[in-house]
């Protein structure tokens, strides 16, 4: 089968989400300049360099209270800052019930029964007992085609990770398995790993 987007896919279901997949899923807490916090699941998301450490992630609808975009973005642009919590298998159900389109004002680490804690280095809240968060300043904020399409980058000025999951020194995802995003309503974890060492090693 071959498909041009514009035209459209003629099934039942996108398969674009399905086709690139497994996703990490940037969980991703900001607060707003009055201090209120807001949490919400991203599966645009990643990171893209080493040194220094950077990370993206993209947001591609909008709110009515929010304007051309939603909570999340419109918090960094208020603040500069935000939070990547890492998603484990075990938080999915609370990282799904942050994902209700609520107004602007409900506390999603509230309404899902999450308990925050305070950045070290950014007046952000993150996830109590994540395996791992890395907070993070706004870099820039880039509107790509698309009405509601802006990919949100930031520096990682901190890094947390549970003392669990660190192995003979190295972070084992093992640990924790990681929730990922697939296509349509569906996820994976990742269990187990395996190791290639590359030619030039």
């Amino acid at each position: 089968m071959f498909y041009r987007p514009q035209e459209g896919h003629s099934l039942p279901h996108n398969p674009f989400n399905a086709i690139v997949s497994p996703r990490p899923i940037g969980w991703i807490s900001t607060r707003d300049a009055a201090g209120a916090n807001n949490l919400a699941p991203y599966s645009f998301f990643n990171a893209v360099a080493y040194v220094p450490p950077q990370v993206m992630f993209a947001s591609t609808s909008a709110k009515p209270d929010r304007g051309d975009t939603k909570d999340s973005v419109a918090n960094i642009r208020e603040t500069g800052v935000f939070c990547v919590n890492i998603v484990e298998y075990e938080m999915r159900n609370v990282m799904n019930a942050s994902s209700e389109g609520l107004a602007r004002e409900v506390d999603e680490f509230e309404h899902a029964g999450i308990a925050p804690t305070p950045c070290h280095e950014i007046d952000c809240a993150r996830v109590t007992g994540a395996p791992a968060a890395l907070e993070c300043r706004m870099t820039q904020i880039v509107k790509i085609e698309g009405a509601h399409n802006f990919v949100v980058f930031g520096e990682v000025v901190g890094v947390h990770m549970r003392d669990d999951t660190l192995i003979n020194g190295r972070f084992d995802v093992t640990t924790f398995n990681p929730l990922s995003r697939m296509g349509y309503r569906d996820y994976t974890k990742v269990s187990e790993v395996f190791e290639l060492s590359r030619p030039d090693d």
